[in-house]
């Protein structure tokens, strides 16, 4: 049996850290975080990739698909912390998110190693999804080696999906998928240990395309998240802000069109700028593509 994985970046030995045991814990600490400023610098270096897996997201968004996000361990644990983000913060329904995880929900809070790799499983997966080519399907793998995501990107190319790859080794030359970030993060602090600089580096890419998939939707303002779901009472006030500050408006106004909008921050702001109610507003941003700067140019506010 050989060892595939020998020859990966993310499972060799940090030349850097070979002390880790016998230095004292502020030095240690030390180390680990001079490790991590690898993270923004690799993040970076791929930005224009990032950018259009972004653009492939949205694409498919808006033409009435969904983002499928599919992978294991570390990977698939921090894809399903981006797409629980994305009802709270930009207001979309659960259903424009699915996350395949090798070895199913169980393996959100406990390891099921073996599921990786299944290349069968993840394929399963996309078609029990119904993936198709409105959908985008963005594999997340540290390694760039993980059997259920391969097999995933795979199925999801053969149906026609467009897709995308998060990986933090050189990806060869046949990896199934028409974008690839690469997130040269380098070998571990700990070695083979990709929960760290190469999870880091993952979980800011994953930000990355989702809130830049999301401005080119409309979802945000500026930099506010003018689409955010009211589901506590920081959320409340968070729209509240919003409301009086872009309408610029009083308390009061502010409350009564968020209680005629059923807490939607950006409708009660076209109904208070517009001078219009919550059907009309709604009919506005409907034409503008969801975008609330063009709803209000429209509106003459």
């Amino acid at each position: 049996m050989t060892d595939d994985y020998a020859r990966l970046m993310t499972e060799s030995v940090n030349p850097r850290t070979l002390d880790l045991d016998v230095l004292a814990t502020p030095d240690l600490v030390a180390r680990i975080l001079a490790e991590d400023a690898q993270v923004q610098r690799a993040c970076a270096a791929a930005a224009a990739t990032i950018a259009r897996v972004a653009d492939g997201v949205a694409s498919a968004i808006r033409g009435g698909g969904r983002c499928v996000y599919a992978g294991a361990g570390t990977s698939g644990r921090l894809a399903m912390l981006d797409a629980v983000e994305w009802p709270p913060t930009f207001g979309t329904a659960p259903a424009l998110t699915v996350v395949l995880l090798a070895g199913g929900r169980d393996a959100i809070f406990a390891a099921q190693e073996g599921a990786e790799d299944d290349a069968d499983a993840g394929a399963a997966a996309v078609r029990d999804s119904d993936v198709s080519p409105r959908d985008f399907v963005l594999g997340v793998t540290a390694s760039g080696a993980t059997s259920y995501v391969l097999g995933a990107l795979r199925e999801a190319r053969r149906r026609g999906a467009g897709t995308g790859a998060i990986v933090c080794n050189e990806p060869p030359a046949d990896f199934p998928a028409d974008h690839v970030i690469h997130l040269a993060t380098g070998p571990e602090v700990l070695a083979g240990s990709t929960r760290m600089k190469a999870g880091s580096a993952t979980k800011m890419t994953l930000n990355a395309i989702s809130l830049a998939a999301m401005v080119r939707l409309g979802k945000v303002h500026g930099n506010r998240m003018v689409d955010l779901r009211v589901g506590s009472r920081k959320l409340l006030e968070r729209a509240r802000r919003l409301v009086i500050e872009i309408a610029e408006t009083d308390a009061a106004k502010a409350d009564a069109a968020l209680a005629a909008s059923g807490g939607h921050a950006k409708l009660a702001i076209v109904m208070v700028r517009c001078g219009v109610a919550a059907d009309d507003a709604r009919r506005r941003l409907d034409a503008a593509g969801g975008s609330l700067r063009a709803a209000l140019a429209a509106g003459g506010a």
